[in-house]
């Protein structure tokens, strides 16, 4: 049976295992701010945010962004072959320098998300809305891609 502090659940109590996952979190941000001289936490981590849904119909992809805090002139979108790039930076102000914080989950910084969709695209006929910081990318397939209705003769 392994031992030790992490391992030792009954004793630590499972209340205490978040707040253990906390610690384990800090001390590797204070790791790599040793080694890299950059908190871990302070680059968003692609295929995190933004969080993404996809869906399509017969005519599109439709790719919506969780977005929330950013404006349409912070965000640089590109298609090419079958993906989509959106990248940008999250700016969150400053809260001053006597400020304490207690928990800092919401970071700023440079992000990427590199999304392939399931098929061709075409790259001509594609439209963009932000909404409530909700980015909605509508992007068509060609002719070819979509779905043909074939009619059955009878004999």
């Amino acid at each position: 049976m392994l031992t030790g502090r992490i391992f030792d659940l009954p004793a630590m109590g499972w209340r205490n295992l978040f707040a253990e996952m906390e610690r384990i979190r800090r001390e590797m941000d204070l790791l790599t701010s040793t080694l890299f001289r950059e908190p871990a936490s302070r680059f968003v981590p692609a295929g995190v945010f933004p969080m993404v849904n996809i869906t399509e119909d017969m005519d599109n992809y439709y790719v919506r962004a969780e977005l929330p805090g950013i404006t349409p002139e912070d965000i640089d979108m590109q298609v090419s072959g079958r993906g989509l790039s959106i990248t940008g930076e999250r700016k969150i102000p400053a809260e001053g320098e006597n400020v304490k914080y207690h928990r800092r989950e919401r970071e700023s910084g440079k992000f990427a998300r590199i999304i392939e969709l399931p098929g061709q695209i075409d790259g001509d006929k594609v439209d963009a809305k932000m909404v409530n910081g909700v980015l909605t990318v509508t992007i068509a397939k060609p002719e070819a891609e979509k779905p043909k209705q074939i009619t059955i003769k009878a004999a």
